[in-house]
């Protein structure tokens, strides 16, 4: 049994080995063409999965700064104060939705309180007109935003559509030239035939490796890009809230100091 045994793992390795072998030897002897579409197929793998590690790392650091940086936001009372302490969250999306917004608000509550000096408040129109332009402020720079989570998503995407006919190529193109050695040697044998067979099939193998990966790493990162997304869409209409706040306690004399509002 022991012997048995033995015997197994030494003939699995060398088969393993022979086929390792086999397998480079038929890209080695391939044409011109196949080798070409191997080539290319060996592109868009190291492309998907460079872009499969940068995705990954960047949305990680995404989420994780966005969840710190909501947490300092809800236990923070002054914005500014926040904003002084942003740049620790540099990778988060919330960030230069935040950064626009403020700016937008307190350029808003300046000219407000500049221009109504006197009354015992900003007028409700005026408000309206701040909140709106904080609004639409943050819209913009949460579709940009947005954007930016699905960079180079599109490079996985052609990769896991495109490589598999890529490599289905390179096998009908094999095929074809291994039944035209069949007709022009007159023999049939499966001897004849298998070669150029399994010289073909290393494309479609090689498409599939590429492809599979591709496509896994898609629907991965995309759902992790989309779950970031809502989180932005959230923020959006909590910061419009936030500002809403602000624009209530505004008063005409007290929140200006050095050209500044304090909110």
């Amino acid at each position: 049994m022991l012997f048995s045994s033995a015997g197994s793992i030494v003939v699995v390795g060398a088969a393993a080995s022979g086929l390792s072998g086999d397998v480079f030897r038929l890209i080695a002897d391939s044409g011109t063409l196949v080798k070409g579409i191997l080539l290319l197929l060996l592109g868009f793998s190291v492309l998907s999965w460079a872009v499969i590690l940068e995705r990954y790392r960047a949305l990680r650091r995404a989420e994780s700064d966005s969840l710190q940086f909501l947490r300092e936001l809800e236990g923070e009372r002054r914005l500014s104060d926040l904003r002084d302490r942003s740049s620790r969250f540099s990778s988060s999306p919330l960030v230069p939705m935040f950064l626009a917004a403020f700016r937008e608000l307190t350029s808003g509550v300046t000219d407000g309180i500049n221009k109504f000096r006197g009354s015992p408040g900003i007028p409700e129109e005026a408000r309206d007109r701040i909140l709106l332009h904080v609004r639409r402020r943050l819209d913009e720079v949460a579709a940009a935003e947005i954007d930016r989570l699905d960079q180079h998503l599109g490079i996985l995407a052609t990769t896991g559509s495109v490589t598999p006919f890529i490599g289905l190529f390179g096998t009908v193109w094999g095929i074809m030239n291994a039944f035209q050695s069949i007709g022009m040697s007159g023999s049939a044998n499966l001897a004849a035939v298998a070669p150029g067979i399994s010289e073909a099939l290393v494309t479609t193998a090689a498409g599939l490796a590429a492809a599979i990966p591709a496509v896994i790493g898609y629907n991965v990162l995309l759902a992790r890009a989309r779950r970031l997304g809502a989180r932005i869409d959230r923020f959006v209409l909590s910061f419009a809230a936030i500002a809403e706040l602000q624009l209530e306690a505004a008063r005409t004399a007290g929140p200006i100091e050095a050209g500044k509002v304090r909110v």
